[in-house]
């Protein structure tokens, strides 16, 4: 059945911007996201840092080597692949793999099963949550008092979860086979940063934990760190919806008062599959009016299936017009809906900026004395 919006259900994201922040698989987001209609905006705000010749690793390594430790913690899939690799890259790839064969493994989730069993080892446990405290509390309630555990950290040292295990009696050594480093890719997070506070996205997505805080410290050195977490936390007109892949990648935001959309699978195909559902419930709005179906889709207006194109202030102002379902908006409404201090001049600029736009322009009606109202279609 054919949508009468033209919109097709291939294209749920039509008219959505949405910010990308990863940079590791960031092209297969972006080739959803954009397969299903969305505008994307990406700019990475970590990159991982290779590993090789990395003595910090091999010292790290032989640390492990030397302790044999009772128990290991693998984290992710990924620093298990290059830890292997690196060692092997070392010499020390047949020590450690004897090492770990002797030890108990613990895992935080499938993925980093997987990678375990393709080293050829096994494991005796798996977080139920695919967090890393929760992984923490499976160690400890195994038993670590006097015993000696490695951690594969994930990029960032979770300092919680060490003292966690310090604390319940466990000599703790770590190991970091990968390092998170500011991205250089065109220095295009600026011009992230300033789109969300101007509240120009939709959804600003995160695919990890050091990538939010590496995304937050960045504007806050910009002077817009303010501005960019009222967007994000919907203070004032319109809101940047955040979207995180899983609940350490949510933590910090959620710590900086941020309430970010989380799949219940904390996997990218189930992060993209939530964001559709969720803008298409609340980011749509559509009206019949005198000039025909509006259809207001996250950045960008539809009229009778044709797009067209409008800046963010009229566009603001046509959401507020319809959100009154018909009713009549006073000045002093539709000033504060967009922020303006009762400014006349400005919304009536506006007012004129969004009929010129508008292939019929009496679709904004004047009411005399009182304000304005999209006119109905029997109008």
């Amino acid at each position: 059945m054919n949508d009468p919006t033209g919109t097709t259900p291939a294209q749920p994201l039509h008219g959505f911007r949405i910010g990308v922040t990863a940079h590791r698989r960031a092209g297969d987001l972006i080739e959803a996201l954009e397969r299903r209609g969305a505008q994307v905006l990406h700019a990475p705000a970590l990159k991982i840092a290779p590993v090789a010749d990395d003595t910090v690793l091999r010292d790290e390594t032989a640390a492990v080597i030397a302790a044999a430790p009772d128990i290991v913690m693998v984290t992710t899939a990924y620093g298990m692949r290059r830890w292997c690799e690196a060692a092997d890259a070392a010499g020390q790839g047949e020590e450690l793999l004897s090492v770990l064969a002797g030890a108990e493994i613990f895992v935080r989730g499938p993925k980093a099963r997987g990678a375990v069993r393709a080293a050829g080892l096994d494991d005796v446990g798996i977080s139920s949550d695919e967090t890393t405290a929760t992984l923490t509390g499976l160690v400890i309630a195994a038993g670590v008092a006097g015993k000696t555990v490695a951690v594969q950290v994930h990029g960032y040292t979770d300092v919680a979860s060490l003292q966690r295990l310090r604390d319940a009696g466990a000599t703790v050594l770590t190991v970091t086979p990968y390092r998170w480093v500011n991205a250089e890719d065109g220095d295009k997070l600026p011009q992230l940063i300033d789109a969300v506070a101007r509240r120009e996205l939709d959804v600003l997505t995160f695919t990890s934990a050091p990538a939010v805080d590496a995304v937050l410290s960045a504007a806050a050195q910009l002077g817009r760190g303010e501005e960019f977490l009222a967007a994000l936390r919907g203070d004032g007109p319109g809101t940047v919806l955040c979207a995180a892949v899983g609940p350490v990648t949510a933590a910090p935001l959620i710590h900086a008062g941020i309430t970010p959309l989380v799949p219940e699978r904390f996997r990218m195909g189930a992060l993209i599959r939530l964001v559709c559902e969720h803008l298409e419930q609340t980011g749509v709005l559509r009206a019949e009016s005198a000039g025909g179906l509006l259809e207001v889709r996250g950045q960008s207006l539809r009229i009778d299936g044709v797009d067209i194109p409008l800046a963010p202030a009229p566009l603001q102002l046509l959401r507020a017009l319809m959100g009154a379902g018909g009713a009549v908006r006073s000045h002093a409404e539709l000033a504060a809906d967009m922020g303006l201090a009762e400014s006349d001049h400005a919304l009536h600029m506006t007012i004129s900026r969004l009929r010129a736009a508008l292939p019929e322009p009496s679709i904004v009606e004047t009411v005399v004395k009182r304000g304005y109202r999209l006119r109905a279609a029997s109008s």
